[in-house]
């Protein structure tokens, strides 16, 4: 059991690219499309409703980098574990997703942070 929850933190803590090198190892060496590993993960399709009405993972959106765009890229770079390269190709890429699946408090803390470093930033 503690492997399977030492697993999960590993899983929590991935980068946004080290989730789309993830996925691109699962679709590639195993034919596993992430999607729908998701879909048989979560149960299949319940009711969609519910999900809507108590949504616990938020994706953070930058939409755009505003006047003072290098805070912005450095605060990316912070916040997401990312290069420096990185941070700015999703700061340059904007709107993009900053990150994704993150609870409502972590979701709203990044959100203040990137609104106050100037930049324009939207909680999905």
């Amino acid at each position: 059991m503690a492997d399977l929850k030492q697993f999960a933190e590993q899983l929590v803590n991935l980068t946004v690219k080290e989730v789309n090198d993830l996925a691109t190892i699962l679709k590639d060496e195993y034919g596993i499309e992430p999607a729908a590993a998701a879909v048989v993960v979560s149960g299949g399709g319940g009711d969609a409703g519910a999900a809507e009405e108590a949504q616990t993972e938020f994706n953070v959106i930058l939409k755009e980098a505003g006047a003072s765009k290098l805070a912005v890229v450095k605060l990316v770079k912070e916040l997401t574990g990312l290069g420096l390269k990185e941070a700015k190709d999703v700061v340059d890429s904007a709107p993009s997703s900053v990150k994704e699946g993150v609870s409502k408090e972590e979701a709203e803390g990044l959100k203040k942070a990137l609104e106050e470093a100037g930049a324009v930033v939207e909680l999905k």
